[in-house]
């Protein structure tokens, strides 16, 4: 299963935040072009587009499992519950991912603020605060108890 190929749910947020198409942003990455925020964004994406898959597979199987035309005897509440079992599983993950992936995105700084704080740096300040007290038991020997 190629991750660059299949589409994902976020695929058009990654787009916006990033100002290109999917395939050019993990090409960017194998160039190593790609900053930390791009990094976590495509792993997290990955593992999306592949907990997508999943929940569409289950979903596929349930459908065809209980179509109208289908046959009564082939009707099975083990495999339905098991099937339940996986989707609840499958769908805990791609939520999982997704939020991560929309807080990544929402916190991620402004592709221009990066340039705009280094222009404006604020002079250094020489002073240097004053030593930190020692702690009140240090040096102390811990000794053993009878």
């Amino acid at each position: 299963m190629n991750v660059v190929k299949r589409s994902s749910s976020r695929d058009a947020a990654l787009q916006e935040a990033f100002g290109a198409e999917v395939a050019e942003l993990y090409a960017q990455a194998a160039r190593g072009e790609a900053n930390a925020a791009l990094q976590r964004a495509l792993e997290l994406r990955s593992f999306l587009a592949i907990a997508e898959e999943q929940v569409a597979r289950v979903r596929d199987r349930v459908h065809s499992a209980t179509e109208p035309d289908g046959d009564m005897d082939d009707l099975s509440a083990e495999d339905l519950r098991w099937d339940a079992q996986w989707l609840e599983a499958a769908l805990a993950g791609r939520d999982g991912y997704t939020a991560a992936l929309d807080e990544v995105l929402r916190t991620m700084p402004a592709p221009n603020q990066v340039a705009a704080s280094r222009a404006g740096l604020s002079p250094k300040i020489a002073a240097t605060a004053p030593p930190a007290p020692a702690a009140s038991r240090a040096g102390a020997v811990r000794t053993r108890r009878p």
